[in-house]
C-alpha cells in the first residue's frame, strides 16, 4: 500500500492534532495526551514526506521498524499498522552526528519510560533538518517543544536557564562534554552571534504550510 493512496491515515493524525488544539482530549491524562499530539505532529509531517518520496516512515521518524508497530499499537490503534508496509522499509542507521544526539538526549531520558527513549530517537533525527527543532517535529510552536523536552528530559531542560534555541543547546552540550567550547567569546553576550543562539525561533510550523497549499522543502 503506497502512502499516496492512504490519505486516511494522514487524516487520522491531524485528526489527533486537531483534537489536542480544540482541548478535546479527556482530561484524565493530559502528560499522555500531550505525547500523543506530540506523535500526532511528527507522524503527519513524516507521512506528507514519504508521500513525497523524500523518506521513509523510518528514515524520517528516526525509529525502527518495531519502534514504529509500538507507537502505532499504544497511541493510534485506528491507523492500520500495516498502512507503514514495514516488511518493506530498512532500520535506520544513525551517522555519528546523530548518534552523539541520541547519547545524549536518552543518558537525559526520564528513567522507566519508553516514551522518552522514542522520543530521543525522534529528536535526534529531526534536529538534522535545517528550520527550528519545534517546526521540524511539526508543533505548534517553540512552547510545545520546551514542554516535551521538560516532560521527557527535566534535568537536560533544566540546564537551558537562558532560553538557549534548543538545537544550539544541545551542541553545545555535547562540545561540553568533550571538553571544549562552540564559542570563542568570552560570555554569549559579548558574541556577535548572540541572536542565532538565543533569538526568537518564530515563524509558520511545517503543518500549517501543508494546509495553506505549500510543499515541504
Amino acid at each position: 500500500m503506497s502512502w499516496g493512496q492512504d490519505q486516511q491515515n494522514g487524516a487520522t493524525f491531524a485528526h489527533h492534532r486537531g483534537c489536542f488544539s480544540t482541548s478535546q482530549w479527556p482530561p484524565t491524562d493530559q502528560a499522555a495526551a500531550f505525547d500523543r499530539h506530540a506523535l500526532a505532529c511528527v507522524f503527519y509531517l513524516a507521512f506528507e514526506e514519504a508521500e513525497a518520496g523524500k523518506a521513509t516512515a523510518t528514515e524520517a521518524t528516526g525509529l525502527s521498524r518495531a519502534n514504529l508497530r509500538d507507537v502505532m499499537t499504544r497511541y493510534f490503534p485506528a491507523v492500520p499498522v500495516n498502512a507503514f508496509a514495514l516488511e518493506k522499509l530498512t532500520d535506520p542507521e544513525p551517522d555519528m552526528e546523530e548518534g552523539l544526539l541520541r547519547g545524549l538526549l536518552i543518558g537525559h531520558a526520564r528513567p522507566g519510560d519508553p516514551a522518552s527513549t522514542l522520543f530521543a530517537k525522534i529528536i535526534a533525527r529531526r534536529s538534522l533538518r535545517n528550520d527550528h527543532l519545534w517546526q521540524d517535529l511539526g508543533l505548534f510552536n517553540r512552547a510545545e517543544l520546551s514542554r516535551l523536552m521538560a516532560r521527557h528530559f527535566p534535568a537536560l531542560a533544566a540546564g537551558n536557564t537562558k532560553n538557549m534555541k534548543w538545537k544550539k543547546y544541545f551542541y553545545r552540550k555535547l562540545c561540553e562534554a568533550e571538553g571544549f567550547s562552540l564559542c570563542t567569546a568570552p560570555s554569549c553576550q559579548e558574541c556577535r552571534d548572540f541572536e542565532s543562539c538565543f533569538g526568537p525561533e518564530e515563524g509558520e510550523s511545517h503543518l500549517a504550510r501543508i494546509k495553506n497549499g505549500f510543499a515541504l522543502d
